[in-house]
């Protein structure tokens, strides 16, 4: 399975809004086709939001996804947790 599927279907495991900026581009993280149109590549720096009853823990494990399954780097993503 591609990252971007396996980065929407653990977004989907949330009850939260969840959202990935990139840039000045912003896409809601459960909709493949925005988090498509990102257009992030291996080493992009990424921003994911949340906000919700779970928004905590879905920021953390999506952010756990991207540092250890995706990147070597573990500075790559910057998390907010709202709500």
């Amino acid at each position: 399975m591609r990252p971007a599927m396996q980065f929407v279907d653990l977004a989907n495991s949330f009850e939260s809004d969840i959202s990935v900026g990139h840039q000045d581009v912003s896409a809601d993280a459960k909709s493949i086709m925005q988090m498509t149109m990102l257009a992030a590549t291996c080493g992009t720096r990424l921003k994911i939001t949340a906000v919700g009853s779970d928004a905590a823990r879905a920021v953390e494990a999506l952010q756990d996804m991207v540092n250890n399954k995706f990147m070597d780097d573990p500075d790559v993503a910057v998390s907010e947790k709202e709500g």
